[in-house]
Parts: C-alpha cells; structure tokens; sequence
C-alpha cells in the first residue's frame, strides 16, 4: 500500500524540491554577488529549510537530535553515515550556526544542477576528482586551510557510497585523516543517519511515504592520543551503535 501511495507522492515531492532548487539558484546568485559569502550563506540555509519541508508532502516525519552543547567558532569535523541523498539537507539547514562544507564529487560541480552545483562551487565544498588522487587531496587541503583560517566546519561521509541496507560499510580514513593533520584542535562529531534509506527503498520512484526519519548529532569523541585511524575507528563503532544496536 505504501508504494502505491508513493506513486501518487512522489511526484508532489519532486515538483516542490525541483522549484526550490530552480527558484533559489539565481536568489544564490544575486546574494552572492551583493552580499558576498555570508549573504550567500543564507540564502543556502533558507534553501535547505524548504528542501527539509518536502519531506511532509510524503508524510515522512523528520526528527534532527541536536547538541546544543557544541562550541562555536571552533572547526567540527562532523563524521556521519551515509543512507540516501536526502540526508544531506538536513544536515546544512539544523547545522548551519557550523559554517559545515562537505566533501564533494566534482561531477556534481559540472552537472550543472541548478543550486546544488552552484553552492558546491561557490560555497566553500572540498569537490573531489576521485580518479586524480593530487586534485583530491588539494581540494581537501583547501578546504583544511579554510576550516583552520576561518573556522568553518566539514561533513564527511566516510562510507564513501549511499548504503543500501542501512548497514554501515567500513569508513575510510583518508579524507578526515587530511583534515586532521591541518586542524589538530578540531572537535570530531558523530551523527547517525536512521531511515532515509527505507525512503529509496523502491529507488528514486516511487520513494516511500509515512517514514521516520532522524538525525542525531552524538558527543565529540574523545581523541587524546589516538591517531587519524583510531578516531575514525571510534566514531564508525559509536554510529553503529545507534544505527545497528542489534
């Protein structure tokens, strides 16, 4: 009965989350040309707030823990799974106090989707060419420099590739390991990722109505003395705790 819904939903959520991305692209534009990063900024944050709300044309209920606790003005490096494309916007609009840039595929840059694109390549991302590992760690380093300078945050989805299942694959280290060599002082925060798999479970279309979605930002792990493969280690072990407590 779901997918069946779904097919009547889905739809109606494509329309509003394709009008947001189309109507705030030249919004990016104009505030960044006038206002500069930080009018630009907003106008992302205000472009994720609707991108979150799309979820209600589904019925899908979404629940973002967060932890109030959590400086500012200090560089995060915020290590979350990784279920499903729509994890993303949540993590800007919630997070956004952060300054969070992710850690991009390039393709994404040249596909030419209208705000995504434009963000990932105006707005600080770290857009990586995986099959040139030198532009890779540049694009990583850049973004290391300006989380040290400026004291911006990053998202890193350290699975590399969405789960399926919502089993947790092996993170990799490389890309915190980088971050981690420019910015010792950074706190690393897991967030766990619950249920926005079950919202592709049929793919892309139908996607899944009356689903639970969540997002819970933990507590910086303790990383005095452990090296860049021990913390991510650690924070791979946490979410899966709460992702997979069986």
């Amino acid at each position: 009965m779901r997918k069946f819904i779904g097919y009547f939903l889905t739809p109606i959520f494509y329309t509003c989350f394709a009008l947001g991305l189309i109507l705030f692209h030249p919004v990016q534009w104009l505030c960044l040309k006038i206002g500069g990063y930080t009018a630009h900024k907003k106008s992302v944050d205000i472009l994720n707030f609707f991108l979150v709300a799309c979820n209600y044309t589904l019925f899908n209920t979404v629940k973002f823990k967060d932890n109030k606790n959590l400086p500012t003005g200090q560089p995060i490096i915020f290590v979350s799974n990784h279920q499903s494309t729509f994890d993303i916007p949540p993590l800007i609009y919630f997070l956004r106090r952060f300054h969070g840039k992710f850690i991009s595929k390039v393709e994404l840059v040249h596909a030419n989707i209208p705000s995504i694109s434009f963000n990932l390549k105006y707005g600080g991302a770290a857009n990586i060419d995986r099959k040139d590992p030198k532009q890779s760690i540049a694009e990583i380093l850049k973004l290391a420099n300006n989380m040290k300078q400026k004291r911006w945050s990053a998202f890193i989805f350290p699975e590399g590739t969405r789960t399926k299942t919502g089993k947790i694959k092996t993170f990799s280290v490389g890309g915190i390991a980088t971050l981690l060599k420019k910015n010792p002082d950074a706190l690393v925060v897991p967030i766990a990722i619950n249920g926005s798999y079950l919202m592709v479970k049929y793919g892309l279309f139908p996607l899944r109505p009356f689903t639970s979605l969540s997002w819970e930002v933990l507590e910086p792990l303790q990383t005095a003395g452990l090296n860049a493969e021990e913390i991510v280690k650690l924070a791979e072990d946490t979410i899966r705790l709460k992702v997979e407590p069986n």
